[in-house]
């Protein structure tokens, strides 16, 4: 009796099977794509990393049914940790400064020797400034005019304090025998100035910045020095750029005129193994919502498309080329 009930069963399948691929049918097999799902690493919640995330989650989401891509933020550490997630799989997205960037694929600082060849660039996003900010009753007008004084160039180990490195070395300032350096967290420095417990300091930071409106409205004056003489820096390092600081967002700083000075980038980081279409539709999404995307944070209100293409020092994803090239913005 089993083995009758076996060979019945048999014919019922075989049957099934050829009704399916009979004329006039299509088997189902990719008819629907299946929902890609997909994380994009940030920063602290209180940063702009997170909020610049959530707008990117919110944009794929809105267009699930086009893409069938669903995107999720994850808070985070910052930049390195976002490199190296999305480098082992567990991101397929991260925002990260562009000199981290550097470091990673050339194999440098944390990576020394462990290039990440396989790191990609999407875009880049709003410009994190070297700021120099001195008293006025310092006399300091120019970064050699450090020379003797008390600064504040950053904590060890941070991304500040390396800026503020370069920018002393491009102009023959060694910030361990040419002046008073002091290598305290960038944002404890405001306080140091209005005390008069130092002269200036260094601060890589996307503007506005809290920190810096406290150091321009106290009762001693200052003002931004501009940094200049970077041609050599910005040959050496890739990541850097120059820019401005925005100084209507600061209107008790004594400035008249307008500061040059340079700085990294944040961009949006990929990884070579991730899909082509995903990284287009991420690309595309944003472009498309370009006048949207500005809104999000002051840091963003001057931003033009030409610039999110700037500081990128990994290669960029085939998936983000494919949309520069539709839309004219690369050859």
């Amino acid at each position: 009796m089993s083995r009758a009930l076996f060979v019945y069963a048999t014919i019922l399948a075989g049957a099934a099977i050829l009704s399916g691929c009979g004329k006039g049918s299509v088997p189902d097999v990719g008819a629907k794509k299946e929902t890609t799902f997909v994380s994009i690493g940030t920063g602290g919640k209180t940063g702009v990393y997170f909020p610049t995330g959530g707008f990117l989650k919110d944009l794929i989401n809105a267009k699930a049914g086009t893409y069938q891509i669903r995107a999720k933020v994850e808070s985070t550490n910052g930049s390195a940790y976002n490199v190296n997630a999305v480098m082992r799989g567990e991101f397929e997205f991260g925002i990260a400064q562009s000199d981290i960037q550097h470091n990673a694929y050339s194999g440098l600082g944390e990576w020394q020797d462990k290039p990440q060849t396989g790191l990609r660039s999407v875009f880049s996003i709003h410009p994190e400034l070297v700021s120099l900010v001195s008293a006025d009753d310092a006399g300091i007008e120019s970064v050699r005019d450090l020379k003797g004084k008390r600064v504040n160039i950053g904590a060890p180990g941070s991304g500040n304090r390396r800026n503020a490195i370069d920018a002393l070395e491009s102009v023959g300032l060694n910030f361990e025998t040419d002046l008073h350096a002091e290598q305290i967290k960038a944002s404890d420095a405001p306080v140091k100035v209005q005390d008069r417990q130092i002269d200036a300091f260094f601060y890589t930071v996307g503007h506005p910045n809290g920190a810096i409106k406290e150091a321009t409205a106290g009762k001693r004056k200052v003002h931004f020095v501009p940094i200049t003489e970077i041609d050599g820096l910005l040959k050496k390092f890739p990541f850097y750029v120059t820019a401005d600081i925005p100084l209507h967002q600061y209107p008790s700083a004594t400035n008249t005129g307008s500061v040059s000075t340079f700085g990294v980038k944040a961009t949006l980081v990929t990884s070579a193994a991730v899909a082509d279409d995903v990284v287009y539709a991420m690309t595309k999404e944003v472009f498309e919502n370009f006048d949207k995307f500005k809104t999000l944070h002051p840091a963003y209100g001057g931003l033009t498309k030409g610039q999110m293409l700037e500081g990128l020092s990994a290669p960029v994803h085939p998936g983000a080329m494919n949309y520069y090239k539709e839309a004219g913005l690369k050859k």
